[in-house]
């Protein structure tokens, strides 16, 4: 098996035979004449698994996470990724859409499928299309290289702060459980049973759409709405997003997007949920 290089500030320090800080590689970066206030994480003890084979800046933005209280782990590619997240649990996953091997979206994919881990992905690319898909698979949010580290930051802490106010709201909601045309969402657990008692695994986004849904049946719910509600507002935030969610939940439910039974489109305006026997 081969050898798996993981960047961490105290790996880095360890094979430079120094305690002292990490100097970045190139001072003239844009990252090297940033000088914020780090942000209060010690409460959230947060762990980034950081996925780019760009090992300089890998090594740079691990670095410059460490001074905001966050440790992050840097890794190269997918297999690396996946031993990573079996050896010890992540926070957030923040992943580059082009790897050697199996690139981001693939990786984006499997995630989805194995857990519901908040995903911020990475790209060089400025193609809207390469967004749209990883909004499909169920990113939580994008960025655009090249950027500036404090906005990673920022990113990092909206997606788990996001999470968070989810968690502590659902535990603060005496309706764990809802039940709807004989499916059933578990707001403790984030999963969605199926009338054959599947489990079928849901994202971030989708989760808390189906959450908004349910707790406002049978009545027009705009774009908008939806998009503060089940995202909240963001620099990449767009409408579109949320036509994606629709469409995504839509087949996880099973619902004919040609003729949709559970999650209606009202042309203009939005979207109506129509479940019967909500509980």
């Amino acid at each position: 098996m081969p050898t798996v290089r993981r960047s961490t500030p105290a790996a880095r320090r360890e094979e430079q035979g120094s305690t002292g800080p990490v100097d970045p590689p190139d001072g003239n970066t844009p990252m090297h004449n940033q000088a914020p206030t780090p942000l209060d994480n010690r409460r959230w003890n947060i762990r980034a698994l950081l996925v780019d084979d760009d090992v300089p800046i890998r090594d740079l933005l691990c670095d410059y996470l460490a001074r905001f209280n966050i440790e992050a782990v840097g890794v190269d590619d997918g297999e690396a990724m996946r031993e990573a997240l079996a050896d010890s649990p992540f926070d957030v996953v923040v992943l580059d859409l082009m790897l050697p091997g199996e690139d981001g979206l693939s990786l984006c994919r499997w995630l989805r499928s194995e857990s519901d881990i908040p995903i911020l992905m990475l790209t060089a690319r400025c193609e809207p299309t390469d967004r749209i898909i990883g909004l499909e698979l169920g990113a939580d949010d994008y960025m655009a290289k090249p950027f500036e580290p404090r906005e990673l930051v920022a990113r990092i802490q909206t997606i788990l702060r996001r999470v968070r106010d989810d968690r502590e709201g659902l535990r603060a909601d005496q309706r764990a459980s809802i039940r709807f045309d004989a499916w059933r969402l578990n707001g403790v657990l984030r999963q969605l049973q199926s009338p054959e008692g599947m489990v079928v695994p849901l994202s971030n986004a989708e989760f808390r759409l189906l959450w908004v849904f349910l707790e406002r049946p049978r009545r027009v719910l705009s774009r908008e709405q939806l998009l503060d509600a089940a995202r909240g507002r963001s620099i990449e935030a767009f409408d579109r997003s949320i036509d994606l969610l629709v469409s995504r939940l839509r087949q996880k439910l099973g619902d004919d997007p040609r003729s949709p039974r559970l999650i209606k489109t009202v042309r203009g305006e939005g979207y109506l949920f129509d479940a019967r026997e909500i509980g």
